[in-house]
């Protein structure tokens, strides 16, 4: 129990410092986040806003992407680096919701993990952002500030998710995933956290692994996540 309370009173905490706490991830439909999330791999946000709107503008569909030409996938998304795989997956990606769903986005978790190149982090995003389903994105932000916290000493993002989703009401954990990811990406970097700036440094058993002094930890923190 007193962990649970830790873990939501740094909840609510994180959420008033970070009111904008959103998937950062420009889209419009569940098909737009789905390949955008897919696209999101290995690189930042704001380079695959920054070619979505080409590569949707293209290929506004499952229905037009499953047809497109490699070549020119290629050359839209090469920005978001892996360019060759990322098509291969979004060419697989397109023909499977043609053949098997109509041309539509699954809203269950289980449909979305048999998509190519949809693991339970990118079928969380979609759940959560595109249907209201809610659900927590493990991804490497998550998974390295629940350790931080000490939510969980668990490594496997299944084995986080269910440990971390038992500490809070399901309804917000899709919330819950965007706070993290704002904190990661803002303050509690991978290499050098901002613990001598961060919100939350009392419940957080690893405060002090980063830099303490106050005036040098806010010269840290990003007001945006990184280009």
């Amino acid at each position: 129990m007193a962990l649970t309370r830790r873990a939501r009173r740094t909840y609510r905490v994180l959420a008033a410092h970070y009111p904008d706490a959103r998937c950062e991830l420009d889209f419009a439909d569940p098909f737009q986040l789905l390949v955008a999330t897919v696209l999101s791999a290995q690189t930042t946000d704001r380079r695959v806003n920054g070619v979505t709107p080409t590569l949707f503008g293209r290929y506004p569909d499952a229905f037009a992407l499953a047809v497109a030409e490699r070549a020119d996938v290629e050359a839209i998304i090469q920005p978001t680096g892996f360019f060759r795989a990322k098509t291969e997956s979004l060419l697989k990606l397109g023909a499977a919701l043609v053949e098997r769903f109509d041309g539509r986005v699954p809203g269950r978790l289980g449909d979305l993990v048999t998509l190519p190149g949809v693991g339970r982090k990118t079928a969380n995003v979609v759940l959560g952002d595109a249907f209201g389903v809610p659900g927590l994105t493990v991804d490497t932000h998550v998974g390295r500030l629940v350790r931080r916290l000490g939510w969980t000493e668990e490594t496997d993002p299944v084995a986080v998710e269910h440990a971390v989703g038992g500490l809070f009401p399901r309804r917000d954990l899709t919330h819950l995933s965007h706070v993290l990811i704002f904190h990661g990406r803002r303050t509690c970097h991978a290499r050098r956290p901002a613990c001598g700036a961060c919100p939350v440094a009392s419940l957080c058993p690893s405060s002090g692994v980063g830099e303490t002094d106050p005036a040098a930890a806010a010269r840290l923190v990003r007001t945006e996540a990184r280009a």
